[in-house]
């Protein structure tokens, strides 16, 4: 199915990633109607239409969905079972929703693909969060199975006997438990996958991480991540394939002497492939509105010799005068309201 320009692609969720899909689309000649229950989400700012509701709200979901021509999401923490109500023109698909919401279930599928995960186990008890420990040894990071990024709903037990007391820290929530695993660095996958199962990928961005927050992503990415760059992406491939994946999905990896061991999947556009904005000819937010209206993909070629793309995190964002000062830097403010530590408040690319 082919959507025609003129139409009007839904978006759930009204964050920055909205925002910048919004933006792609308008390249394209689209209109977006944004559905989150934020009061004045950033991505409202530049689309024609908003509806602000919650994501529980059927009705809303519906009136929403007869309203566009296709949808999609631009984060993976909206309830899979509220939107099986606008299956029918939601792309990705719910299954994508499922998987990438869940630690646990994601884990165990990625699994089922042949894919390298680190050691990992399921935390629903104290029993399980004791037994976890006697098996994979500290330090191990605890996760909650649902609703965590950045950072968030993530605590380390570093010595043994700690861990009832970091189950503790985040809540006795769901969760998984994770080997540390020893590796060189950590990396992504960003591919997009049309309805017919063709697919493309950007150079893989070398990831640096600062408290499970992403702060600066490189291309190219160096010596070592090129070494697992054919194994990564066939991986990445299956992953999506093994979905019926349309649009955009990213994979992070660590860099390890065993190969590419896959850390966590997100069924969407991602903040390591931000640097495509400016570095590639098409960018994983136009790639992603291709894939789900059905035209053909753009090149995805580098276009200068390198890029950087830097988070601006928290209070960083009183920067940006300097930055739009400087004539090398594509500034890229969100428009988020006030800052808090760690969140991601806009993000600076510089093309060499």
């Amino acid at each position: 199915m082919i959507v025609e320009p003129g139409s009007t692609i839904g978006i759930i969720g009204g964050g920055q990633l909205g925002k910048m899909l919004a933006v792609a689309a308008a390249q394209l000649g689209y209109k977006c109607h944004v559905f989150e229950p934020g009061e004045a989400p950033c991505a409202a700012d530049v689309a024609a239409e908003f509806t602000r509701a919650a994501y529980s709200d059927l009705d809303a979901l519906r009136r929403f969905a007869d309203s566009v021509d296709v949808a999609t999401y631009e984060f993976e923490n909206v309830p899979a079972a509220s939107l099986e109500v606008i299956a029918s023109k939601l792309r990705p698909g719910v299954a994508s929703l499922k998987i990438g919401q869940d630690r646990a279930l994601e884990k165990e599928f990625i699994e089922g693909t042949g894919a390298q995960v680190g050691p990992w186990l399921r935390v629903d008890s104290e029993a399980d969060a004791l037994a976890a420990e006697q098996k994979l040894g500290t330090p191990l990071v605890l996760k909650t199975r649902r609703l965590g990024y950045d950072g968030k709903g993530q605590a380390w037990a570093h010595e043994a006997g700690s861990i009832v007391e970091t189950w503790d820290s985040i809540g006795r929530q769901p969760a998984v438990a994770e080997a540390r695993i020893a590796f060189d660095c950590e990396f992504s996958v960003v591919l997009a996958r049309s309805a017919d199962g063709a697919s493309v990928t950007w150079d893989l961005p070398l990831n640096d991480h600062d408290n499970g927050i992403l702060r600066r992503s490189t291309v190219p990415a160096g010596e070592i991540v090129d070494r697992h760059r054919d194994e990564a992406v066939r991986v990445a491939t299956r992953i999506a394939d093994a979905l019926g994946h349309i649009g955009v999905l990213t994979v992070e990896f660590f860099a390890t002497p065993d190969g590419p061991i896959v850390n966590e999947i997100a069924p969407r556009v991602h903040n390591s492939g931000h640097w495509t904005i400016e570095g590639a000819v098409t960018c994983q937010f136009e790639q992603h509105i291709r894939a789900i209206c059905g035209l053909p993909f753009g090149s995805t070629r580098l276009v200068g010799a390198s890029a950087v793309m830097e988070n601006l995190l928290g209070d960083e964002i009183a920067t940006w005068a300097e930055l739009v000062a400087d004539p090398d830097a594509h500034v890229h403010i969100y428009g988020k309201g006030q800052p808090r530590p760690g969140r991601k408040m806009g993000h600076v690319t510089r093309i060499r």
